[in-house]
């Protein structure tokens, strides 16, 4: 993706504050960067946050009864270099009173003779308290992985978070006021880089 500036990502996705962290990092390595010598960095690993926002995938679409989401393109910045994180954020809607949560994130497969169509990556329980929405984070480093080794059985994850009633408190397609709380992907990749590199 093009280089994005500070406030259309601000913009884009006003809520999320592992996103402003980001930001915000992103601001100090800049500021930092500018008297260094850029000659010290052929022989460090640098390590980089990529965003990843959900996309529309065929699978999805054919399925009946749309699943709640999401699908992720990789960039081949994530597939060509090692992953050292990977992070799935949600939004979990506000709650009434204290209840407990519980979130599941699963994974879409080819359905298969009994018509099953998931398989589990996580399952948590969680305790939420009246007031504002919360941002949760839930490590898929593994599933990603699999993902780059196998691009193929990328078909998406539905992520479902239910409350004691059987409400679901997950944002996946933001609706009115929702602005901004789509469910992303926070990956971190780290790249060796070699001299013979600038050949290519």
């Amino acid at each position: 993706a093009p280089n994005i500036s500070r406030d259309v990502i601000k913009q884009l996705l006003p809520k999320a504050p592992p996103l402003q962290e980001l930001i915000d990092q992103y601001d100090v390595q800049r500021d930092d960067s500018s008297d260094g010598s850029l000659e010290d960095d052929d022989y460090h690993a640098t390590t980089e946050t990529i965003i990843t926002m959900p996309t529309e995938s065929d699978f999805l679409v054919q399925m009946e009864g749309k699943p709640k989401c999401c699908f992720f393109k990789f960039s081949s910045k994530i597939q060509y270099n090692k992953v050292v994180k990977a992070q799935l954020w949600i939004y979990l809607r506000q709650v009434q009173k204290p209840t407990t949560v519980f979130v599941q994130i699963l994974r879409l497969i080819k359905p298969m003779k009994d018509g099953t169509r998931y398989t589990g990556i996580r399952s948590l329980k969680l305790d939420m308290n009246p007031g504002n929405g919360i941002w949760q984070s839930i490590d898929v480093k593994t599933v990603l992985q699999n993902w780059l080794k196998q691009p193929e059985s990328n078909l998406g994850i539905e992520i479902k978070a239910f409350d004691e009633n059987g409400r679901d408190l997950a944002v996946t397609f933001p609706g009115p006021g929702e602005d901004g709380l789509n469910p992303f992907l926070e990956v971190r990749v780290t790249d060796t880089p070699k001299r013979s590199r600038r050949d290519f």
